[in-house]
């Protein structure tokens, strides 16, 4: 099996540009049957920064045990720092070992753009892998609409 058939991905955070405000559809990911989750921020073009909450807090992963309980902080899932204003085009990463006790569901913490002249375009795809118990076979089942192979 190619070790990526044995992935699912979900759009954390749909692509979008936000000015002075927090971003819209922060969508939750359900771990179960995953070993492993990385939350993969895509950052397009800005001129203020983006945190979770306020801009000047680093972005961090939360968890909770249902879908709209109350989330907490997963313990050292936070970048190092807020992403700059500066820091167009890159990518963020925050990895947990899901293998180690979490809460069933989890998500960015309300990512929250500064006031600037444009704004933040970003997106966040959710990867989850090492899978523990039934898997995706088809496109569905790895968050795809399509799945071409060639």
């Amino acid at each position: 099996m190619i070790q990526i058939q044995n992935m699912k991905f979900v759009n954390a955070l749909y692509p979008q540009l936000k000015d002075d405000g927090d971003l819209a559809d922060n969508n939750y990911v359900d771990t179960s049957v995953w070993g492993h989750v990385r939350f993969l921020l895509q950052i397009g073009n800005l001129d203020i920064a983006l945190g979770s909450t306020a801009e000047g807090t680093a972005p961090f992963v939360e968890e909770c045990d249902t879908v709209d309980g109350s989330y907490t902080a997963v313990t050292g899932a936070a970048l190092a720092d807020a992403i700059a204003a500066d820091e167009d085009g890159k990518l963020f990463a925050i990895d947990i070992d899901l293998l180690k006790t979490h809460k069933r569901y989890m998500r960015l913490n309300a990512p929250h753009a500064g006031d600037g002249a444009t704004g933040v375009c970003a997106s966040a795809l959710a990867i989850l892998s090492r899978l523990t118990g039934q898997g995706p076979l088809n496109a569905a089942g790895m968050g795809l609409t399509e799945l071409v192979t060639a």
